[in-house]
């Protein structure tokens, strides 16, 4: 398989391609340029399951400190005084650097549900859902910036996998198991789909739950499937463009 170091650069060199896009097509720098990065970090995430446990340190620590700053926006438009964003946002930290390294620690293997398509669609929500802005197309190039970053890893896996010998091609044992849908445990499948289903109804509804805890959107978000599928392929065009 692809080592560290092929991850990072290959994702690296894919988010500043994302971002050189971007920009070109009209998106604001300072988005371009966390797009890049959110993208580059993101060839580290499938590997969060590794057993080398480099990839994990890195990735929470990262994640650790780049969160909060992302949630700053959705946390004051729903009235949050600096001191109350100061205590959410500490909690953040220490639940991302502790308690979800703990979690990926302890609940996953290599090559699991954490490395597949599912996975990869749940790293791309949760970024939608902590960037929040009034413009939805920020939050969609943040969004597909980590959704590619990830696919880059898994991707890479599956290219690694095959070897050309004897004039011929050999697929190895771990041809599939990065690129997939479902894995071997009934379990880790149920709980990766319960995830990604849970998390796309938060983002479904994320204009209500805002508007529940006092903030009066600018109704910039779709409201229905009809309307989701409109947003995408009016950004697809503004990105081509």
């Amino acid at each position: 398989m692809a080592d560290f170091r092929t991850h990072i650069t290959v994702s690296t060199l894919a988010g500043t391609l994302l971002g050189l896009g971007g920009y070109q097509s009209g998106m604001p720098w300072e988005s371009c340029l966390i797009a890049g990065g959110l993208c580059s970090v993101s060839g580290m995430l499938p590997d969060l399951d590794s057993d080398s446990g480099i990839p994990l340190r890195e990735a929470v620590a990262f994640a650790a400190a780049f969160v909060p700053m992302l949630m700053l926006d959705r946390l004051e438009r729903v009235g949050l005084s600096h001191e109350m964003m100061l205590v959410v946002t500490g909690v953040i930290y220490f639940f991302l650097r502790f308690g979800i390294a703990e979690l990926f620690r302890r609940y996953t293997v290599h090559r699991g549900m954490w490395h597949s398509l599912p996975a990869a669609c749940i790293a791309a929500l949760f970024v939608f859902l902590v960037s929040a802005s009034e413009n939805i197309h920020p939050r969609l190039f943040k969004t597909l910036a980590v959704f590619v970053g990830f696919m880059s890893h898994i991707l890479l896996d599956e290219l690694w996998s095959v070897e050309f010998r004897r004039g011929k091609y050999v697929f190895k044992h771990s041809f599939g198991t990065a690129l997939k849908f479902l894995g071997e445990s009934r379990l880790a499948n149920i709980a990766t789909y319960l995830l990604l289903i849970s998390l796309s109804v938060v983002a479904y509804h994320d204009e209500s739950i805002m508007e529940h805890f006092g903030y009066n959107h600018q109704h910039d978000l779709p409201h229905t499937t009809v309307d989701w599928f409109k947003t995408i392929q009016e950004q697809s065009e503004y990105w081509i463009r």
